[in-house]
Formats: structure tokens, sequence, C-alpha cells
């Protein structure tokens, strides 16, 4: 139910980010939302690895996709988190938009929408991985 990529060898958590950041604006995606989950914690005296969560919308997609059907508003934005094990490798896991794209049953034009956010968010998601800036 999920796609999950480890950071490359070399590639910090930091460099992970602003890659990531970096690939979403030259997709036309933008960071609508970043939650450093792992502060909230420490602030609230548990222990925690880093964990943040990255919100990532196109909006024009966004609101053709909310035209056909709201029920479409449980999966905005589509949501990248930055997490590391516990044994220190970082990870990036997303959603598995193939599973949500195969049982929405959607028009042409939607199902194109729908697989262009697929790919855009797998291809922040590597850039990401990889420290592609």
């Amino acid at each position: 139910t999920v796609v999950k990529l480890p950071l490359q060898e070399g590639v910090s958590m930091d460099d992970a980010v602003e890659s990531m950041k970096l690939r979403a604006n030259a997709l036309n995606f933008k960071l609508v939302g970043h939650q450093p989950l792992y502060k909230e914690l420490e602030a609230m005296g548990l222990p925690s690895r880093r964990v943040e969560i990255f919100q990532f919308c196109d909006a024009r997609i966004a609101h053709a996709m909310l035209a056909q059907s709201l029920e479409f508003a449980a999966y905005l934005p589509c949501r990248i988190t930055l997490i590391e094990d516990q044994g220190g490798q970082p990870w990036l896991v997303s959603l598995d938009l193939n599973r949500v794209i195969a049982m929405a049953n959607l028009p042409p034009e939607l199902l194109g929408h729908a697989t262009q956010v697929r790919d855009s968010i797998r291809e922040i998601m590597e850039a990401g991985a990889s420290g592609d800036l």
C-alpha cells in the first residue's frame, strides 16, 4: 500500500529535503504543507528519530479531481514522509497511488491527471533519495 525508497549512501536527510523541494517546483507541484513531527514529539519529552511529513499539490489537478468526486479530498495533498528507521537508515515513504488509481474508475481525462500525479510524486521521491539537485 506504500512506496518506500531508501536515501542513497552519502545523501543527507537535509539534501533529500532540498532535492524534493527543487524537483517539486520544477514539476509545478507546490509544497503546501510541512510537519516536522519529530520536533513536536521531542517538545513533548518523547524521544524520536527524524520524521517529517511533506505535502505537495498541483492545484489545477486537485481542482479537476474534486470536480469529479469529493471523495478525492481524502487523498489531498500528496504526502511524502521522510523517516529514519531504527537502524538509522533514512527513507522516503508515500501512498502507492497505483492502488488508488486502479480503484478510482476514472474517466480518461482524469486518469491522465492521476497518472501524472503518480509519476510526479515518484520523481520527487527519486530526486530526494538520490540527492539530485
